[in-house]
């Protein structure tokens, strides 16, 4: 067993008239880290499913150690000794640790002996990056830990070419260091060669040996990590320069650049009216757990509050509780100075909006079109209605232009909101939600599903409504995010807030353990 070299000549992928990979040409060098760059819709997904064989390439070829290889289903990709760690988890949630990994490996004897098998996964688990127990059920699981067992059942299979998308999306910056460090030391141990989809510049630079990027189906290029910038990388991404795009004279750590862009802003000042003010919130969690527990905070006119945290730690409630989708057990919630519960009346007095997490779930109507989902907040007020009747003409005009401004790919303003892909829907919210002059947004994981043309527009809106005075709450689990938008940043962990700093104060690692209840930290307010 040894890293494969894997080189693709010429791969075409179409869709009826649509060209989703075209002519691309490609080469992974065994025993190294080859990052794969791209906006959504750039050929990524496409690309690495004819790798693993859930589809077929229309022309082209597959070689691996420098030998064509047709590979027509995941069983011939698993044969040929490529795996592939899923963006979203594909655990078992009835089923232990050693009953995944096991599971994973495919045609299992009618009867296990398990005694042999733990001893085999026991054994496993000492020669593996990281360990988990083999007892433990994904339900007890972090996030954190549920990615580390998703990469634990693709090693197991040892395979000699592993593709990673984006494998770090849940992971605290130590543990995302702890994930990307064991595999790349693996890779250059000469165990396996590795493709990382990813959209984080950070972990390109720290972690990869080689980078390609598609752009619209087409290798735009391929050259060593060394030497580039992630000013040249994002232009190849898309093409051109835009507002968030580095440039070769920004600091190339994250943080102090999220630290230059703060120095400009101005100080908050305690004197300024409050647009959201939480005190004491107790919310129940699915399982009737508390998922919030005696939580408060406060959002000052013009600033943007960053709410960071692993996955699971009451981000989703806290939101849903504050637009009314839960209910609370306990403690005040104010909005723009009034006592506030997230009605749709309250939300169109107060000027408040919300872009929750899993926007079809959220804040649409499945059964409805893109326009009657973009009419949702003022179908029945001036100008869009006149007494009873609705003024369709006037809002299907306003969609058109949505629709043409946040580039949202959709047959037409009358198609089902369903019929888009989740990138799509989340444009849609956004345009519904951004486009009037909010005084208060509660956003969640804004630039999910997004591509990095779109992440920047969203990005920037949120920067014009802070500007205008606008408070906004914003919940993500990307710290790049956090860091670049917010002026101060919060980190919640069990249902609580564990640690406030300021942006221009704040520093990734620290950020990291709080996040990971790291006890040893102590609680610190700005």
């Amino acid at each position: 067993m040894h890293a494969l070299k894997l080189e693709t000549y010429q791969l075409s992928k179409r869709f009826g008239d649509f060209a989703a990979l075209s002519q691309v040409s490609l080469t992974v060098r065994p025993g190294t880290v080859h990052a794969l760059l791209g906006e959504n819709g750039a050929g990524k997904s496409t690309f690495v499913k004819c790798l693993v064989g859930y589809y077929r390439p229309d022309e082209g070829a597959l070689l691996i150690d420098d030998r064509e290889r047709v590979i027509a289903s995941p069983v011939d990709a698993r044969a040929a000794g490529i795996g592939m760690v899923y963006q979203h988890f594909t655990v078992a949630p009835g089923m232990s640790v050693a009953e995944n990994l096991l599971l994973a490996r495919g045609q299992l004897p009618a009867r296990i002996h398990w005694p042999s098998a733990r001893a085999e996964l026991q054994a496993f688990m000492e020669q593996a990056p990281f360990s988990l127990d083999l007892d433990a059920m994904p339900v007890d699981l972090s996030a954190g830990q549920k990615q580390k067992l998703e990469i634990l059942k693709q090693m197991l299979l040892r395979p000699r070419l592993l593709i990673l998308d984006e494998p770090t999306s849940v992971l605290t910056p130590q543990e995302a260091d702890e994930v990307l460090g064991a595999l790349r030391a693996r890779a250059h141990a000469g165990e396996c060669s590795i493709i990382l989809i990813t959209h984080k510049f950070r972990e390109v630079s720290a972690f990869a040996d080689d980078v390609s990027v598609l752009r619209r189906g087409h290798l735009i290029t391929t050259r060593a990590v060394v030497g580039s910038t992630s000013a040249e990388l994002a232009r190849a991404m898309v093409g051109g320069q835009s507002e968030d795009t580095p440039n070769p004279g920004a600091p190339s750590n994250p943080d102090a650049k999220a630290a230059a862009t703060n120095q400009d802003r101005p100080c908050a000042d305690t004197d300024q009216t409050l647009t959201l003010q939480v005190i004491g919130l107790k919310v129940l969690g699915d399982r009737g757990q508390w998922a919030i527990r005696d939580l408060s905070l406060e959002i000052k006119r013009g600033e943007i509050l960053g709410v960071a945290g692993i996955s699971g730690n009451g981000q989703r409630e806290l939101l849903q509780s504050l637009i009314g989708q839960r209910p609370r057990e306990a403690g005040s919630v104010s909005a723009i100075g009034r006592p506030y519960d997230g009605s749709r009346k309250l939300n169109r007095i107060l000027g408040v909006r919300s872009l929750p997490e899993e926007p079809l779930a959220n804040a649409c109507v499945p059964g409805m079109n893109v326009l009657q989902n973009m009419a949702l907040r003022d179908f029945d007020v001036a100008p869009a209605c006149s007494g009873f009747w609705v003024r369709w003409g006037r809002l299907r005009k306003t969609a058109i232009e949505w629709i043409e401004r946040y580039r949202i790919k959709t047959p037409g303003e009358f198609a089902p909101i369903e019929s888009l892909s989740g990138g799509n829907v989340q444009r849609t919210v956004l345009a519904r939600e951004l486009s009037s002059d909010a005084r208060l947004l509660l956003v969640s994981n804004p630039s999910f599903g997004l591509d990095f043309a779109a992440t920047a527009e969203v990005h920037s809106r949120l920067r014009e409504a802070r500007e205008r005075g606008a408070g906004v709450l914003l919940i993500s689990e990307d710290l790049d995010e956090l860091l670049a938008l917010s002026d101060r940043i919060v980190v919640m962990s069990d249902g609580r807030i564990v640690y406030t700093v300021s942006a221009q104060q704040a520093d990734r690692q620290t950020l990291g353990s709080h996040m990971a209840g790291d006890s040893h930290h102590s609680l610190k307010a700005a």
